[in-house]
């Protein structure tokens, strides 16, 4: 079998010795070192290694259970990612984190019948935050509609409460992931008075010149962008070359990294981004990885990443996952906990201030929980905006609410023509 999957089992520093077998709570991590969106992979890959590394350095693991990482190359390749997945499923995994829409939409009905939970982070489909459908998928703790809807209210809070009459362009990434806001775009469009433009970005996204001329030509208000990679900074440079204004340019999470900005230097300066969390390595937890991780030469990467937006988001999804088997471990009286039980604590997952505080993470992200019905959180997004002088992001709103009234039942139309296709009966 010609299967060119690189395939890395990390012990994550844990020894065992001669005897009876621990046994190991598996983490697959399906990354992309390599090809086009290298760049923004490496650093989601390094923070989702170091904290299971941290967790296995000072505290022996989970509840005690030592950690076993298994990272699978995927290349952002729909393709290996399912070969990753068919490859470590064996091993005991207990949650998948594709890292990619494209995948996640490949594994929604494979997991679903290994009963194995995935958790599509910010990304995947929207719907699957109806967990009465789809039972083993997880979105918390906010989706790309909640990133729409929260992009459309911050336009609306520095245009005095109104966008009637004003013109917003879409710049997405012409695939599963690109398209996912446009009919929460369309809604909101409606709802407010706005008038709405598509530009599709064709893989990998270094061509872009017509996309900007239309924008030059049709000088929207506000631009939004859902793009990825390299799509993201050839968008920046494409922007200040046409001098749009960066302030009146936002991008969802996945557009909002150093990489995307730094290009551009002082021009990318203002652009926005929206986030699910916070900015920077001004949290105890990073002193805890730069001793027990980066000082004792066990780090993913160089070490370099650290509070990076990527590396941050990365450390945060495997913050996540840990809860959850902690909640997990709670729920069934047992460290050695099973792929279901996994799911039971996704479930019943709670994220609150004072959890966040004794992580070494205050303020890092919302607070918000998980249920049956609702596998999406609590739909809360923040606005940071990039400074290029002080070469950083922060923050410049709190986390905001997105419009239930408008995705609620946008989510409630797709997850139920989701299960009149798959043959499900919603139920919790």
């Amino acid at each position: 079998m010609n299967m060119k999957l690189k395939l890395t089992t990390l012990a994550l520093g844990v020894t065992l010795a001669a005897g009876p077998a621990m046994a190991e709570l598996v983490f697959p991590s399906l990354s992309y070192r390599t090809g086009p969106y290298a760049a923004n992979g490496i650093p989601f890959a390094d923070g989702y290694a170091d904290y299971f590394t941290l967790l296995n350095e000072r505290d022996g693991g989970i509840g005690g259970e030592p950690i076993r990482m298994i990272e699978c190359e995927t290349g952002y390749n729909t393709e290996k990612g399912v070969e990753c997945y068919e490859s470590t499923k064996g091993e005991g995994a207990l949650v998948y984190q594709p890292l990619s829409t494209g995948i996640t939409y490949q594994l929604i009905p494979k997991a679903t019948a290994d009963g194995i939970p995935v958790h599509s982070m910010g990304y995947g489909r929207t719907s699957a935050k109806d967990g009465s459908v789809f039972k083993n998928i997880f979105n918390y703790p906010a989706n790309y509609w909640d990133g729409a809807s929260v992009a459309v209210k911050h336009l609306l809070d520095v245009n005095s409460g109104s966008l009637e009459g004003k013109k917003i362009a879409l710049v997405y990434h012409n695939s599963a992931y690109g398209k996912e806001p446009i009919r929460t775009l369309e809604e909101l469009s409606k709802k407010h008075g706005f008038e709405l433009s598509l530009l599709p970005v064709d893989h990998p996204g270094q061509e872009q010149k017509s996309q900007w001329l239309q924008i030059r030509r049709e000088k929207p208000d506000n631009v939004i962008m859902y793009g990825w990679g390299v799509m993201n900074q050839v968008a920046i440079q494409e922007a200040a070359n046409i001098r749009y204004p960066m302030d009146q340019f936002m991008g969802i999470w996945w557009s909002g990294s150093e990489n995307d900005v730094r290009p551009a230097g002082e021009k990318a300066n203002g652009y926005k981004a929206l986030t699910f969390h916070n900015v920077g390595d001004d949290f105890p937890v990073f002193d805890d990885i730069q001793k027990y991780v980066v000082g004792t030469g066990k780090a993913a990467g160089a070490g370099d990443q650290i509070g990076t937006a990527l590396y941050n988001r990365g450390l945060y999804a495997a913050m996540l996952a840990a809860e959850a088997a902690k909640t997990a471990q709670g729920i069934h009286n047992t460290k050695a906990i099973t792929p279901a039980q996994m799911r039971d604590g996704m479930e019943a997952l709670e994220i609150t201030e004072a959890k966040m505080t004794d992580l070494g993470l205050p303020g890092f992200g919302p607070e918000f929980s998980v249920s049956c019905e609702n596998h999406g959180g609590n739909g809360l997004v923040a606005v940071s905006q990039w400074d290029a002088a002080a070469d950083s992001w922060s923050l410049i709103t709190g986390y905001e609410q997105s419009d239930q009234d408008v995705l609620t039942p946008l989510i409630a139309e797709d997850a139920s023509a989701f299960a009149a296709e798959s043959g499900i009966t919603p139920g919790c």
